[in-house]
């Protein structure tokens, strides 16, 4: 699904898993947050794109109850399977290439999925044309250019190779095709692509312990593609994951903005 490689953060991996229950973590209390203002409630029909774990899925199936129906999909459902129980339906399916799971969903979401998507425009339209008139679309993806750095206040020396690790893992990212600053057009798109009453706001975690368990997965399920890209040594990530693993520094994430709308 990308442009060189392949997905940089295969969700087969071992690590995959501590990244989802960090997202769940960092993230879950806004998406949940964003939803109950969509009014999710008994009976909606909702497609989850890109569901990847299971957090988001499980607090949507006790929403719309037992007359309400999920679809979730993913290019790898393995994470998903668990989930895979009524009103749940998981499907291989990917966003940017295949046409929609059905038509006539109360509401779409997608979280930290399109960033990835080559054809992210497509996927975007795609997301829309699954929408009932009056249906509601809520995308939420990261912006790594917005706040590029893991260590904000950079200042001393653990902070500075962390820094430069996390602008090796933006640099994997974009070789393989993400669009680092593509949170941040989130409203236009939305707006030029026929929904009404859009709004956005963005969430930057500075430091928490989900957020140093986030940076630890993330750098180990990457460590060899930093090490064969020459951005990083085995040393500078061994010494890096201990200066994580020892808590004295304060770790950020890029700013998560979510969009929302209403199809006309």
């Amino acid at each position: 699904m990308t442009r060189t490689d392949g997905y940089l953060l295969d969700n087969r991996r071992i690590e995959a898993g501590e990244r989802f229950d960090a997202f769940a973590d960092l993230f879950d209390p806004t998406t949940f947050r964003h939803l109950e203002g969509l009014g999710v409630g008994p009976g909606w029909h909702c497609w989850g794109v890109g569901a990847g774990g299971t957090s988001v899925v499980s607090w949507l199936a006790k929403k719309v109850g037992p007359t309400g129906r999920i679809v979730a999909t993913d290019i790898d459902i393995s994470r998903l399977t668990p989930a895979a129980r009524q009103p749940v339906q998981v499907r291989v399916h990917d966003v940017g290439v295949d046409e929609p799971p059905g038509e006539g969903f109360d509401l779409v979401h997608a979280r930290l999925v399109l960033v990835h998507v080559p054809d992210r425009d497509r996927a975007l339209q795609s997301m829309v044309r699954a929408l009932r008139p009056g249906g509601r679309l809520l995308v939420e993806d990261a912006d790594p250019a917005l706040q590029p750095l893991l260590c904000p206040d950079e200042h001393g020396p653990e902070q500075q190779l962390a820094n430069r690790l996390r602008h090796g893992f933006r640099k994997l990212l974009a070789d393989r095709g993400a669009d680092l600053s593509y949170g941040r057009r989130l409203p236009r798109l939305l707006r030029e692509a026929g929904l009404r009453r859009v709004e956005a706001d963005a969430y930057f975690p500075v430091t928490s312990p989900a957020c140093a368990a986030l940076e630890s997965a993330t750098v180990r399920q990457i460590r060899g593609d930093l090490v064969a890209a020459d951005l990083a040594t085995d040393e500078e990530i061994d010494r890096h994951l201990a200066n994580v693993a020892a808590g004295n520094m304060d770790l950020a994430t890029a700013p998560m903005i979510s969009a929302w709308g209403r199809k006309e």
